[in-house]
């Protein structure tokens, strides 16, 4: 019975060093630099520096034969009730239940809700009206627009602010919030956020026409029927073009650059890995963040464990204890080291595994030597489990000598040409992205169009493909490209 209880505790601490060397794999450089910082607070045992006893931090295990006898089965979760529980393991399950994952966000980076909170003080508000707006403004999304109707406002103001409003108030705070920057802001729809932008530019016949075709003839505009706008707003070509350009001037989404620095900070990429030419060699390395500093379980902590093993007849309650929680920080810091150095191993192997397989294009950084390579092909010559490679792969960066960029652009599916080689669907997208490009915008090219201009330079491809391609790559249909020229 004990042999067996023994071996499902070790069954589940595994496990959970199974789940941490999981979590530290998905990490890019900065975030496993933040990672291994709150390891070194929080366990007392785990320190900077090279390992000691020639590297017996990395490879000596906490087996529970180091236990002395009949303490072997004393570990979490066998106390009868809270009075036998330890102090320090009832602080460790307190702090365990109110810890709470946030989002990080960068410091001092005001949000657009904030500078718009910060320009109410600059409004001539009543005392009601300072209560509604910072509400308001509350439900505006990061596009910039108040998605929420009026009678939700309401229900949401009446039961969860404790504030009875009617319809008239609720509008005329709204409206006084669209007075706010960045122009359009807190509109309910498209037309609105356009119409509140030209609201704010010069009084010109462009203005004017372009404000009649939004207000009457926007289903039109939205469909770029441009012969029945031409016809009903009575415009000469050179009219409706300048319309059109006014229009195509003004922001979809106000909301988006009006964080620019706060986001720049956010998305800064830090690369993971370098791969650069020496001589006629590619050499892969770990950044300064994905090749940590060495750290080693801290020799105090070891000795006191060593000690506990020759004092076992001085076994006190209060002794016990105490080295039972020496047992588990030591347990804990040597899972965590013992995780870094497969991450560290996983991401050498995985990214030379790329490398080899990707050799042309590191050479050339022409995208026509991008071969096909999917992850299944990774892990198979790696000996991973694709599941280690999606790990690897997401989040993380490469440096190289053509820019930096996410090594899952190197993962692409195959397609063939007309000469029976295999070509990578990324070269594919970039030649339709092109034919796209240059397009008659005045009469663009349907997925039928393009799926023959594609073939007229050897890629014979089915329509719905085209079509998905050029979903992907952002593209309209050939309709909603059209514009006026």
């Amino acid at each position: 019975m004990l042999k067996q209880t023994l071996s499902q505790k070790q069954q589940q601490g595994f496990t959970a060093m199974q789940i941490q060397q999981i979590k530290l794999l998905e990490l890019p450089a900065l975030e496993l630099e933040e990672r291994i910082q709150k390891e070194l607070e929080v366990n007392p045992a785990l320190e900077e520096g090279l390992p000691d006893d020639e590297g017996r931090d990395d490879s000596e295990r906490l087996d529970d034969e180091t236990m002395p006898d009949g303490d072997a089965d004393i570990l979490l979760g066998d106390y009868r009730n809270e009075d036998d529980i330890p102090d320090y393991k009832l602080r460790e399950w307190q702090d365990r239940n109110s810890r709470r994952e946030e989002i990080p966000f960068s410091a001092g980076a005001p949000s657009i809700n904030d500078r718009l909170v910060e320009q109410l003080k600059y409004l001539p508000l009543t005392e009601r009206q300072q209560q509604l707006a910072p509400y308001i403004i509350g439900n505006i999304d990061e596009d910039g627009y108040l998605h929420r109707g009026t009678e939700e406002l309401l229900d949401d103001l009446a039961f969860r602010a404790g504030i009875d409003a009617d319809a008239a108030e609720v509008e005329e705070v709204i409206g006084l919030v669209q007075s706010l920057d960045p122009p359009g802001i807190c509109a309910r729809d498209l037309r609105e956020c356009l119409m509140l932008q030209l609201q704010r530019l010069p009084d010109t016949s462009a203005r004017t026409t372009a404000m009649y075709i939004l207000s009457r003839q926007y289903d039109d505009f939205l469909n770029k029927r441009f012969d029945r706008i031409r016809e009903e707003a009575a415009l000469s070509d050179a009219e409706m073009k300048e319309v059109f350009d006014l229009i195509m001037q003004l922001n979809p989404k106000p909301a988006n650059g009006w964080g620019d620095d706060a986001e720049a900070a956010m998305i800064r990429v830090h690369p993971d890995f370098i791969v650069e030419r020496l001589g006629e060699d590619l050499l892969v390395s770990l950044t300064a963040g994905g090749d940590v500093q060495p750290l080693r379980v801290n020799p105090a902590y070891r000795e006191m464990l060593e000690d506990y093993r020759s004092s076992a007849k001085n076994r006190s309650r209060e002794r016990r204890e105490t080295l039972l929680f020496v047992r588990q920080k030591v347990e804990q810091a040597r899972w965590f080291i013992d995780g870094i150095r497969q991450r560290r191993e996983a991401m050498q192997r995985t990214m030379e595994a790329i490398v080899r397989m990707q050799e042309d294009y590191f050479r050339s950084g022409e995208l026509s030597d991008l071969r096909p390579m999917g992850m299944k092909d990774v892990a198979d010559m790696t000996g991973y489990d694709v599941s280690t490679i999606s790990r690897v792969s997401s989040s993380k960066y490469v440096q190289t000598d053509f820019g930096v960029f996410p090594l899952k652009y190197f993962f692409s599916d195959a397609t063939t040409n007309d000469q029976g080689e295999e070509v990578s669907t990324r070269m594919v997208k970039q030649l339709l992205a092109e034919i796209i490009e240059t397009e008659d915008k005045a009469a663009p090219l349907t997925d039928t169009d393009l799926t023959e201009a594609l073939a007229e330079k050897g890629y014979q491809l089915a329509r719905r493909t085209v079509a998905k391609y050029r979903e992907q790559l952002g593209y309209p249909v050939a309709r909603m490209r059209r514009e006026v020229v």
